[in-house]
């Protein structure tokens, strides 16, 4: 039997390298060798492309290859740029295409393309670098609209990379001076009071169009009052899978999941956050390739459904292989 010869691309560029090396070690350990061949591919933070050490061409790679298992995360990996790569060589590829891929990545593109759908997000403001000199004035009118409190984000990252909680209003408009000495645009939110949770969604998996995995309530550790990209990384937070909330709020945030990964044009799986506040729930973000290693959420409700971590990957990978011969 001739074994698929699959590309786990790994790595990237951006400060998600190491969540992607463990994402792209999980699948190396789970893959089902008996019916692929898995080829170890590390994007190294300068952009090359390595394999067993040395540095290769991508498109000498890309034309080797019956498919890639996407396991990038952040920059480059889930933004889109890889995705357009990959379809440039006609190369099946696990996750999302290009455009869901870019729109789900920046997170006020996300909330503009599921204003129609009614779907509850917390209000925020997009700040630029080039605003910098008007910090002030726009500091101000956050304050007088949103209140004392709230969440300073990169617009376009993943891995809660960069997200800062903001408790004064006197130190609004030095934080975002700050956030914006790294990061050419933010999202400011107001910061909602709540539980956070998350849910995750599988295309085509147990027989149904779109599986949805058993919701997770996360409980920050002591003395953090927002997530954090340590804190995802470390495993530090408490979470429940699956969630304690009561039955009609785990069905809104299944159905709110599913639509979010619809809406948005997302394939295979993701992953949408969420505050379940007293006025209801709010969507945050999605990830349209969640992080998998056996202490993240993902992973967590494939384990809480019985599902096999290798038959989850070759069904990803056979799903990828579908689409291409389609």
């Amino acid at each position: 039997m001739n074994r698929y010869r699959v590309g786990i691309l790994r790595g990237g560029l951006d400060n998600q390298y190491a969540s992607s090396m463990r994402t792209g070690a999980f699948v190396l350990e789970h893959i089902d060798r008996s019916r692929f061949n898995p080829i170890d591919i590390v994007i190294a933070r300068n952009g090359e492309w390595i394999i067993d050490g040395r540095a290769r061409m991508p498109e000498h790679v890309l034309s080797s290859l019956d498919v890639v298992f996407n396991a990038l995360h952040g920059a480059f990996g889930e933004d889109g740029t890889v995705q357009r790569l990959l379809e440039r060589y006609g190369v099946a590829h696990t996750g999302s295409k290009a455009f869901a891929s870019a729109i789900s990545m920046n997170k006020v593109q996300t909330k503009n393309f599921l204003k129609h759908t009614g779907i509850k997000t917390p209000q925020h403001v997009q700040v630029s670098r080039d605003s910098i000199n008007d910090l002030g004035r726009i500091s101000e009118k956050i304050i007088d609209t949103f209140g004392p409190q709230y969440i300073i984000k990169p617009v376009s990252s993943g891995g809660s990379t960069g997200t800062m909680s903001v408790k004064n209003p006197a130190l609004l408009q030095q934080a975002l001076s700050d956030a914006l000495s790294v990061h050419d645009e933010v999202m400011v939110e107001v910061k909602i009071p709540g539980r956070e949770a998350t849910c995750g969604v599988v295309e085509k998996f147990r027989d149904k169009s779109i599986y949805v995995l058993p919701s997770v309530e996360i409980t920050l550790p002591p003395g953090a009052d927002h997530q954090t990209q340590e804190i995802k990384s470390s495993g530090s937070s408490i979470d429940f899978c699956p969630s304690r909330f009561d039955s009609d709020t785990k069905n809104e945030l299944e159905r709110v999941a599913t639509e979010v990964h619809r809406e948005i044009g997302l394939s295979q799986y993701s992953r949408s956050d969420f505050i379940v506040a007293d006025d209801g729930i709010y969507f945050l973000e999605v990830n349209s390739l969640p992080q998998l290693s056996p202490n993240t959420l993902f992973t967590k409700s494939l384990v809480a459904i019985g599902a096999d971590y290798s038959d989850f990957i070759t069904h990803l990978l056979t799903d990828a292989l579908r689409v291409v011969r389609e």
